[in-house]
């Protein structure tokens, strides 16, 4: 079984690093460096699915599991990244229960989904060393729906209830915008959705995730029970980084950053 879902369905809490920049390299420093979980951005960051597998080889190979967060829930999308190899993924924007039954659908094989059939063909499978991954597949997957607009709210039980959903990944700066608190996710109206979405799946026993912010730091969500947490990511620490070194050198007075 996929080890993250493992550790996720026996209880273990992850915390994981966003990669927006693409970069194998920067992968693996972080991988090397206190991050055994990564998750690559592919709906914000840099790069494409052969970006997406090159950055997946290096932090695996410097001993981190991945995890995708793909640009939309089209069925050619999830095809091609299930095809490539991930088998933990973030679907962004889901807002019904009939759009996750759909994008769980996409991801499973018949009878269970209408997932494409090439597994002997495909690096998921080793290029058909593994003989057994077509009947394996679902069971590898860890497929995490995003909650974070005012309809995903609405919706949350429907959503929650579908075959093959694992996870539910608030996304506090989207869900905030969605009902006019753009970059307020502090504000009551934001802070009381999250509060529902915490209490529906708490009650539902469904797994949540969700970045670090929205007046919440990693000890906080902890004590909340998130069972995936992400947070701070390497364009962020570049920019402390970088902002940093030339305090030290006496720069001075740097303008804003809008990294959080």
């Amino acid at each position: 079984m996929n080890r993250l879902k493992r550790r996720i369905a026996q209880g273990e809490r992850i915390e994981a690093a966003w990669l927006q920049l693409g970069s194998p390299d920067i992968a693996e420093i972080l991988a090397r460096h206190g991050w055994d979980v990564l998750v690559i951005d592919g709906e914000h960051g840099r790069g494409n699915i052969e970006d997406w597998v090159a950055v997946a080889r290096a932090a695996r190979a410097a001993g981190a599991e991945v995890i995708l967060r793909v640009p939309d829930g089209s069925d050619t999308m999830l095809k091609r990244v299930l095809d490539r190899g991930f088998t933990s993924i973030i679907v962004p924007m889901v807002e019904t229960g009939d759009q996750a039954r759909d994008v769980a659908a996409a991801c499973l094989y018949p009878p269970r989904g209408r997932r494409g059939y090439a597994a002997p063909l495909v690096r998921a499978s080793d290029w058909g060393a593994r003989a057994g991954y077509g009947p394996e597949a679902a069971d590898e997957l860890l497929l995490i729906v995003q909650c974070e607009t005012g309809p995903s709210v609405g919706n949350l039980t429907a959503i929650m209830a579908v075959a093959g959903v694992d996870m539910v990944f608030i996304g506090p700066n989207d869900l905030a915008a969605s009902i006019g608190h753009l970059e307020r996710m502090t504000d009551p109206e934001p802070q009381a959705l999250i509060a529902r979405i915490e209490a529906a799946a708490g009650a539902a026993g469904m797994p949540l995730g969700t970045i670090t912010g929205a007046g919440r730091d990693w000890e906080d969500l902890r004590a909340l029970g998130y069972r995936l947490i992400v947070g701070g990511s390497d364009v962020a620490m570049v920019v402390a980084g970088a902002r940093g070194v030339a305090k030290a050198r006496g720069e001075g007075d740097l303008p804003p950053a809008a990294i959080y």
